[in-house]
């Protein structure tokens, strides 16, 4: 028999084991996963790990690369596939929850901790990040070891701490970039002004060695990578950290677009990240917050030292983004370890009978709705933007003298990563004139289902549909109109 005391753990488990299932059933969807996938592809065949490249000769200069190098080896450990390229992300976000147990336990006790590790699992974007393959959960890891190794060496910890401020910051580094320094620096620095603790704790950390145990972990790859490819410090630097953040519509990404939102758009993603818990919270509030005697002892709670640092630690990335309109919502992600533990020790210390069946409903609701929408993903109910189905036909059709997959005008990354790079865009004219040399028996086609009348309205082709999905059709020529010429 279980103990009572375990039923967390065990829902915990099975709350991973669902996305670990999920992430061997779903294909890479565009546009995330598929570009970052094909990048780590690409260093595990070319061998190279110190640049990571957007295509073959064309440098990612975007991200540094410790996701890829994660990635990669997977690939090299367990082969190509969705499973190998999303598992670095499960395991690492094992490690976020185990570090929001630590601290939870720390700072509020076992059953604070238990609560904490379920919230966190069960947020919409720690579900999705967990089995995907991203950049952000690695910054999470980062910014979240630092930010907790802090507070337990402030809370008199044993030394390993010390030094896992400063990995934190070299993961963060080697994740994401110089917002890591940001994310970490502006909660430490708010909640010593904020609780007038002064600076003497910051004594407690090895700040000359941690420094330079940083710099040695961290810089010999951007040396590196700035000399292999020159450009890449002023591009991600520059361009990255400050152009995109300053200016909405920035139009120097050489690898996407901008994703221009309102002002203020990152504290909606909050709540979307957060769903279902950041929803129950406000519920919570309105029906318990304002309860006879317990306003006075829920402010005693809240301004205490704890709860500040974890507040400003939750609140950073969204104060840090209120003002940058170039946002995605994936960027709440070093958020949530530090919301979940504040909501986790709230809802532990709640005495209304409505409050403890709302979060006994969510912790049991959230999992079995997730689990639904993996398997509804999984038998297609819920189409996915990916070209895994057309590409895979294509590779079941073609014979040797077949021309290779083309796509009209658009390329997407889920067809470039399915075909292992194999794919290749064109324009009409250029199809045509790929026709012309007679190089191929058959020239196999993708065309976008919106505009595929009109466009083949100007290619001299006779055309059979081989398969279509949710936006292309595949199609292979079955003549050429203008042969007899």
């Amino acid at each position: 028999m279980l103990r009572r005391s375990n039923y967390w753990l065990v829902a915990l488990l099975l709350i991973m084991m669902s996305r670990f299932v999920g992430m061997m059933l779903f294909p890479l969807a565009d546009t995330t996963e598929p570009r970052y996938a094909e990048t780590a592809r690409l260093m595990a065949e070319t061998g190279d790990w110190i640049t990571p490249w957007f295509e073959p000769g064309v440098p990612f200069w975007g991200k540094p690369p410790l996701s890829f190098w994660a990635q990669a080896a997977a690939i090299k450990l367990f082969g190509l596939s969705e499973f190998s390229l999303r598992l670095p992300a499960w395991v690492v976000t094992f490690g976020i929850i185990g570090l929001v147990w630590r601290l939870a336990t720390a700072l509020f006790g076992a059953k604070a901790a238990q609560w904490s590790s379920l919230i966190f699992a069960t947020m919409l974007l720690t579900y999705i990040s967990a089995g995907a393959v991203m950049t952000d959960t690695f910054l999470a890891l980062g910014t979240t070891l630092s930010l907790v190794s802090f507070y337990l060496v402030r809370l008199g910890h044993s030394d390993y701490w010390r030094w896992g401020f400063f990995v934190g910051i070299v993961i963060g580094l080697l994740a994401k970039g110089a917002l890591t320094l940001v994310l970490v620096g502006m909660p430490i620095f708010l909640w010593l002004v904020i609780t007038r603790q002064g600076f003497s704790c910051l004594g407690r950390l090895p700040w000359w060695r941690g420094i330079a145990l940083t710099l040695l972990l961290v810089c010999p790859w951007y040396v590196l990578a700035e000399l292999k490819t020159p450009g890449f410090l002023n591009y991600f630097i520059v361009g990255e950290h400050l152009l995109r953040f300053l200016n909405p519509g920035w139009g120097g990404d050489l690898y996407g677009s901008a994703h221009k939102q309102p002002l203020g758009m990152i504290w909606v993603y909050w709540l979307q990240a957060s769903f279902p818990w950041g929803v129950f919270l406000l519920l919570g509030l309105l029906v318990n917050w304002l309860r006879d005697g317990s306003v006075r002892r829920k402010q005693k709670v809240l301004l205490s030292h704890d709860a500040w640092f974890l507040l400003l630690s939750a609140l950073t990335p969204m104060l840090f983004f209120t003002f940058a309109s170039n946002i995605l919502w994936t960027y709440i992600l070093p958020s949530l370890p530090f919301s979940a533990l504040l909501i986790g020790h709230w809802v532990t210390q709640g005495d209304s009978s409505v409050l403890v069946r709302m979060r006994r409903l969510t912790v049991a609701l959230t999992p079995v709705s997730l689990t639904v929408v993996v398997i509804l993903v999984a038998m297609g109910s819920i189409p996915l933007k990916t070209e895994k189905e057309l590409v895979n036909s294509y590779f079941l059709n073609h014979k040797e003298k077949d021309s290779p997959l083309v796509y009209l005008h658009t390329l997407p990354f889920s067809a470039r990563f399915y075909s292992q790079g194999k794919a290749i865009k064109l324009t009409e004219q250029e199809l045509i004139a790929l026709s012309k040399k007679n190089e191929f028996q058959q020239i196999y086609v993708a065309v976008s289902k919106n505009e595929s009348e009109s466009i083949l309205a100007n290619i001299p082709f006779v055309f059979r549909t081989v398969m279509e999905n949710k936006r292309y059709k595949l199609l292979v020529t079955e003549a050429y109109e203008n042969d007899s010429e």
